[in-house]
């Protein structure tokens, strides 16, 4: 089976992670995809896929003969989707010999745009995988689930000689809490590629390191005709708050190796209000004096 055929299956079993959640997973939807994994996994002779009650996938493919000794490498990728533009079923739509234009998504009236996309005219000429434009795709990271299943069928297909290889596949990579109960002693590999990244042909050595700023106001709420020097709006001052930062700091004002201040939800009213950011720096000093 081809990577993209297998990316077509993958996507329509809707993953959504819960930042919000408490629960490990975040989501019991994660488990669907997770049990078939296993089972394509165990029909590929990988026998002991298995899911743990934390929704990790793991197996792996032993050494061949007299290559035993080799490195041991493992290859990662997360089960979970964003939460956002994820609330009904998934259409994808293959599009063949692409022509480098703008790309309507199915009936939605929404576009792919080479004027927000500069990329896209480089892609002219192959097959694009999309939505129908009322979801997220979730290619992010079924894409490098596809990608390491594909890979596994090869190398048994093709008999490629190969030390043990280790496949792991983790839930709530979006909610930011996966890893916490990744077990590193199982996976057994001695480094690993995680198959998530961004440009084709590109290899990412570097992370950033992140967290979550949550910041709730309280204000004061008197009748608007006797509030004078008395009514403190929540609202107005999380405004306030928010402009106190620097504004070039933003994802839309950054790149590389620049970390930036991400303001991801806001909601309140006069009495109360609640401003969700993650914060990202590769440089831990700034990251610490943030």
């Amino acid at each position: 089976m081809r990577a993209y055929e297998r990316l077509l299956k993958y996507v329509v079993v809707r993953t959504p992670s819960d930042h919000t959640s408490t629960t490990v997973p975040t989501t019991s939807c994660q488990f669907d995809l997770a049990h078939l994994l296993v089972t394509e996994l165990k029909e590929l002779g990988l026998t002991d896929a298995s899911v743990d009650e934390k929704c990790f996938v793991y197996a792996s493919l032993p050494a061949t003969k007299g290559y035993e000794e080799k490195t041991k490498l493992g290859f990662v990728a997360h089960m979970d989707t964003v939460s956002d533009f994820c609330d009904h079923d998934i259409t994808p739509i293959v599009t063949e010999n692409y022509d480098g234009e703008d790309l309507v998504l199915g009936t939605s009236g929404r576009t792919l745009s080479v004027k927000n996309f500069p990329h896209l005219p480089s892609l002219k000429g192959r097959t694009l995988i999309t939505t129908d434009g009322t979801t997220v795709l979730g290619a992010d990271d079924k894409a490098g689930i596809a990608e390491i299943m594909t890979m596994l069928e090869r190398i048994q297909k093709e008999e490629i000689p190969h030390g043990k290889i280790s496949v792991a596949f983790t839930p709530d990579e979006e909610a930011g809490s996966g890893v916490n109960h990744f077990n590193v002693k199982d996976f057994d590999a001695e480094f690993a590629y995680t198959m998530d990244g961004g440009p084709e042909g590109e290899i990412q050595y570097e992370n950033f390191n992140a967290c979550e700023a949550i910041v709730e106001i309280k204000g004061f709420n008197v009748h608007p005709g006797s509030s004078k020097d008395t009514m403190i709006n929540a609202a107005l001052v999380a405004m306030e708050f928010n402009a106190m930062l620097p504004s070039c700091e933003t994802p839309r004002g950054t790149e590389g190796y620049e970390g930036f201040y991400h303001l991801c939800e806001m909601s309140g009213d006069v009495a109360n209000a609640k401003l969700e950011y993650i914060i990202r720096d590769h440089d831990p000093h700034f990251f610490r004096g943030a």
